[in-house]
């Protein structure tokens, strides 16, 4: 869905921006930092990365990143997480961290080949558990993603960090209708994202796009599965991407005879779930809205994708030549 069929560079990726400067607001010297606090294209470097569920790791990764340049106190201890969270930031300035940002092109990017994915348990202890119960990082992401009205709907809480409209809404479509409409009709089309369903479904039917869908697959789904799963083998399992759970069971769900299957992404990961998957699918790599086209050009090749694509007329001409 994002990247491919929905354009998210204004929502999802910017939440994500948007969510880390807002961690650290209550941080002396919060004032300093950059607007915006580093490049999108510095975010896609790191999202292609791999290894990364969804956004909300993405955001949590950034966040931990941000805070190795902080000279940091003795975190403050307490068994309450947001208390634990507003006594320690209150104490850690950012200065180092403003001027770091300003001077740096590319700054994300230098501090993962610096630091790598390491995790500080301060950061990584507040994006434990859910919305409301102490993952504070995920619930100041979907306030700022969801925008006042819908976070108070999905959660029936009031929002704390953020009460503007949600980056939600300045999701756009990459897709003519009309093509779609072409290739529902010669084929069967499904949707397998990482995005909750409630999200996945809110650009469907605001696009009126989901006539063309025969399923859609999300996180619940593998969530579920991998309960299931775990409960049966007695440790922890994770289908997300790169893990082809999510294609093969659309596979599965087919009731008629298909000549051939294609997944079309815009990150490395979709590319390594297809050529896991046991169907067979063939990866195709998106390219259209990649802030450094050739570097994501080279990371889904590497990554396994069978062929890269710029535009929806592409796809249409390798589908149909199988």
């Amino acid at each position: 869905m994002d990247g491919v069929l929905i354009d998210v560079s204004n929502s999802y990726r910017d939440t994500v921006r948007q969510t880390a400067k807002l961690f650290f607001k209550s941080a002396p010297a919060s004032e300093k930092l950059p607007e915006p606090l580093f490049p999108l294209q510095d975010l896609a470097a790191v999202k292609q990365s791999g290894g990364l569920n969804n956004d909300w790791d993405l955001t949590c990764l950034v966040v931990n990143l941000l805070f190795n340049l902080i000279e940091k106190p003795p975190v403050y201890q307490s068994k309450d997480p947001w208390a634990r969270y507003q006594e320690t930031i209150r104490q850690c300035n950012v200065s180092a961290l403003a001027k770091f940002l300003e001077s740096t092109p590319m700054p994300l990017s230098g501090l993962l080949h610096r630091a790598g994915k390491t995790k500080n348990p301060f950061i990584y202890g507040l994006f434990t558990g859910d919305v409301g119960s102490g993952n504070i990082i995920k619930q100041i992401f979907q306030e700022v993603y969801l925008g006042k009205g819908l976070f108070e709907a999905t959660y029936g809480l009031k929002p704390l960090f953020y009460k503007d409209e949600g980056f939600i809404h300045r999701e756009k479509l990459l897709i003519d209708t009309g093509l779609l409409e072409e290739l529902a009709t010669n084929h069967i089309l499904a949707i397998a994202t990482g995005r909750p369903r409630a999200e996945a479904e809110y650009p469907l039917v605001n696009f009126d796009l989901r006539k063309y869908f025969t399923d859609v697959l999300a996180l619940e789904d593998c969530l579920e599965e991998e309960n299931r799963r775990s409960q049966k083998e007695g440790k922890r399992v994770s289908l997300s991407k790169p893990d082809p759970f999510m294609l093969d069971a659309i596979a599965a769900q087919q009731k008629n005879p298909v000549a051939g299957y294609f997944y079309i992404g815009d990150m490395p990961d979709d590319m390594a779930a297809a050529k896991k998957s046991a169907t067979g699918y063939k990866g195709v790599g998106m390219i259209m809205t990649a802030a450094d086209k050739e570097s994501l050009k080279k990371e889904l090749l590497r990554a396994g994708a069978d062929t890269i694509i710029e535009n929806f007329k592409q796809l249409k001409s390798i589908i149909t030549s199988g």
